[in-house]
């Protein structure tokens, strides 16, 4: 599965590629289907750009890009969009219109509670488990671990060079404590390691992503055009990651 992460925690300052609104969120989305994602990951935006866990602002991006793709739509819940974890849990027994899926960061305070909410609403938890952190032992130890929809190998190097040898190294954690829990693992890399994290990501028949959240160039360095030329080219890095020796 290739899921496409539309934005992130971007905005303006990144490029006119980067959609900051429930419009071009929403087109961005469906070009990005079409070119090959089976899912999406958004960050809805405050109309300063600032990411946001607000009903209102989520539900208006939910019903845009859910008019114009059929697939799986997910959305943040990050500390950086709502920095005290009562108030995350709070917004998130608000939201009128639910995501397929929410992203929760293991390491975060507040991380269970928060999932645990999610999941009573019905909503889909990923766990955001990043390396250089002790999400993976909390994950871990959580009784939550096995009702989660999929686990989010998030690898924050971003040195080319090293990135597929952390990747390698939280994916060994993860198995050593038995962090995933038998659930489905998406793995993915940031900035300079993305790209070879996604290759290593087909190598092990793995669930990745691709999008301007994680990367705002191509293999060889051009500025990306959009989520749907990521995308394209994300699939085709995937084969080719395929194809070599594990």
């Amino acid at each position: 599965m290739m899921q496409v992460c539309l934005n992130g925690a971007r905005g303006a300052g990144d490029g006119t590629a980067v959609p900051l609104t429930p419009e071009a969120m929403a087109a961005s989305a469906a070009d990005a289907v079409a070119a090959g994602a089976g899912d999406v990951h958004v960050h809805p935006k405050t109309p300063c750009g600032r990411d946001t866990l607000s009903p209102r602002l989520l539900a208006a991006t939910l019903e845009a890009i859910r008019a114009r793709v059929s697939v799986p739509v997910g959305v943040t819940t990050g500390a950086w969009a709502e920095p005290d974890p009562a108030a995350r849990v709070a917004r998130v027994r608000a939201w009128p219109v639910l995501p397929d899926h929410a992203s929760v960061n293991w390491h975060e305070p507040g991380a269970e509670e928060l999932a645990a909410a999610l999941l009573e609403r019905g909503v889909g938890v990923e766990a955001g488990i990043w390396s250089g952190t002790d999400g993976a032992a909390r994950f871990a130890a959580s009784p939550l671990g096995p009702r989660v929809l999929r686990v989010l190998a998030e690898v924050t190097d971003p040195d080319p060079r090293t990135a597929a040898d952390s990747a390698r190294a939280l994916l060994s954690e993860l198995s050593e404590l038995g962090a995933a829990h038998g659930r489905p693992v998406l793995l993915h890399g940031e900035d300079g390691g993305t790209w070879p994290v996604l290759r290593l990501a087909g190598r092990l028949g793995l669930a990745t992503r691709i999008g301007l959240e994680d990367t705002l160039v191509l293999p060889d360095g051009r500025r990306a055009v959009s989520n749907a030329e990521l995308v394209a080219e994300g699939l085709a890095q995937y084969r080719r990651g395929a194809a070599e020796p594990a």
